[in-house]
């Protein structure tokens, strides 16, 4: 599994323990930044993590800000993004079963290191159960496309 990783300022430090908590786990990670807590512009990070799933350069995507919520919107933009912002571990099992999410957004400013670790292994491990789902899915594509549903 290949993982890209990428945060703004808020979420460099929740982004390192997942970086080094991923590699552990012999998990390829590709990180984006930022490199230090210096302020930056979220968008940024959510772009670079989504353009490296739809460019097929990793498999998913982990982005962090200070609640999760801005990155995961600049995320969103790109077609074929499905970001998820995830606060327990429910959402993270169902934003991959039910929802194919292909991007897990967490928010540092929320959420503590040893919950965020479980959501980002939940998330990970957790696969699509296509079916009925995959309808539904297949409806977000549909209206990225401009067509009628």
């Amino acid at each position: 599994m290949r993982v890209a990783l990428g945060a703004d300022h808020g979420g460099y430090e929740l982004k390192e323990a997942i970086l080094c908590h991923l590699e552990k786990q012999g998990i390829e990670v590709q990180d984006f930044g930022t490199h230090s807590k210096d302020s930056v512009d979220y968008p940024k990070y959510g772009f670079a993590v989504g353009s490296a799933i739809i460019k097929e350069k990793a498999d998913l995507g982990i982005v962090v800000c200070g609640t999760g919520l801005g990155i995961s919107m600049a995320a969103n933009k790109i077609p074929g993004i499905r970001a998820a912002v995830c606060t327990e571990t429910f959402s993270a099992r169902m934003a991959r079963e039910h929802n194919n999410a292909n991007i897990l957004a967490l928010g540092a400013r929320v959420i503590g290191v040893g919950l965020a670790l479980e959501i980002v292994d939940i998330f990970l491990k957790t696969e699509f159960s296509g079916g009925r789902h995959a309808l539904r899915v297949n409806l977000i594509s549909d209206i990225e496309r401009g067509e009628e549903i």
